[in-house]
């Protein structure tokens, strides 16, 4: 019997997975770096690098227009989170489906202006139908 801890970085990639995500679009940072560790270490997923988080979202949006899936983006906190908006409003008003994720610093941090702390459920509450923290 095996006793190997599974991460929580294994523990997202095998959810996208089982969502049928083959492709995502990622720009790696501070607190995702072990999704991006995770993706390394798997090849199912097909792993994009854009040259900016905004630029990897509206990829995700053009490969959403283009197969009829739906469209995957991956970024860091703060700073990273807040580049998407753009990307995201445009999907949002032609109704194209993404989903993207963003890191966050830790709970006990947020509302304490954390470094790279960035309030992205609120920023991105109207150009979005479901938003989780």
């Amino acid at each position: 019997m095996s006793s190997k801890q599974i991460t929580g970085a294994e523990i997202f990639i095998e959810c996208l997975k089982k969502e049928k995500v083959d492709t995502i679009f990622a720009y790696p940072g501070g607190v995702v770096l072990k999704i991006f560790d995770a993706l390394y270490e798997q090849k199912d997923i097909r792993y994009i690098l854009p040259r900016h988080e905004q630029g990897g979202v509206h990829m995700a949006d053009g490969y959403a227009r283009s197969t009829g899936k739906v469209g995957v983006a991956l970024v860091t906190s703060g700073p990273g989170a807040t580049n998407v908006v753009t990307a995201l409003a445009t999907a949002s008003m032609d109704s194209i489906p993404l989903v993207v994720f963003t890191g966050q610093v830790p709970t006990a941090l947020i509302g304490n202006d954390a470094f790279q702390e960035a309030d992205i459920v609120g920023i991105t509450r109207p150009i979005t139908k479901h938003n989780y923290l």
